[in-house]
């Protein structure tokens, strides 16, 4: 049974997560609910990014990752990719300034290949821009899977001794974060998955070995920053050993 964000009251005692990625899920069934579009719960979903930020931003959070879209999403109707894409380069034309202002570096990770020249160029401007920020790493997994990532992972490595500059029995745990989208970005403490749902989805799953999972029944439309420190409250019950006894 899924989580409710409500039935966790903060605590403010223990140290908050550094990464907290989450899987934004539940649009469509906002959208229905409320009797609209799907392309209406993506744009509602939009505000509760803005509340996720916050949420992190507040609680000492210094890396939130955010599931945007995935390698697969590129197999839904046409008119629903187009409608998301036009999101997105509409959140990064508005949106940056005031990360930037916030002090709100971005990293977008994910295969660029079938994204159009022009949203890559918004992204490559907009990680420039908030390259050297210091107070939130918000990373934007685009067109991500990490099954794909994994095998682009190997693919570099299996170059490296193709080419004479390794052997595969030194082939490390280490050499394999160093290979992976995520290189500079530290593995999850807590992954959040919204609307009830209860499975990864091909999301971060070499980073997410050791990570705390929450799954809440608030559909993303829905999801406020007072969930997002509950959620925080939650994960600082939780008792991490990284598979060593107590």
């Amino acid at each position: 049974m899924a989580l409710s964000a409500q039935s966790v009251e903060p605590l403010g005692a223990s140290p908050p997560p550094r990464h907290v990625a989450i899987i934004m899920d539940g649009n469509g069934r906002w959208a229905t609910k409320h009797g609209m579009p799907r392309s209406a719960g993506h744009r509602q979903g939009t505000e509760a990014v803005r509340e996720a930020i916050e949420g992190a931003r507040d609680a000492g959070v210094e890396y939130l990752t955010l599931y945007a879209f995935s390698s697969e999403n590129w197999n839904r109707p046409q008119e629903e990719v187009t409608d998301l894409m036009g999101l997105l380069k509409l959140y990064l034309s508005k949106e940056i300034k005031n990360l930037h202002k916030e002090g709100v570096r971005l990293r977008v990770i994910g295969c660029r290949d079938k994204l159009s020249n022009d949203i890559i160029r918004m992204i490559d401007k907009a990680e420039a821009k908030t390259a050297q920020n210091k107070q939130l790493t918000l990373v934007i997994a685009l067109s991500y899977g990490s099954r794909e990532e994994i095998t682009v992972a190997v693919r570099k490595l299996a170059k490296q001794i193709n080419d004479g500059k390794l052997e595969p029995e030194d082939i490390s745990q280490a050499m394999v974060d160093s290979a992976l989208y995520t290189y500079d970005i530290p593995d999850p403490d807590l992954i959040i998955r919204t609307s009830g749902e209860q499975r990864l989805s091909n999301f971060l799953l070499w980073q997410c070995a050791y990570s705390e999972f929450l799954f809440i029944d608030t559909l993303w439309p829905d999801f406020t920053k007072q969930e997002f420190q509950r959620a925080v409250a939650s994960y600082g019950e939780r008792d991490r050993r990284y598979g060593v006894r107590p």
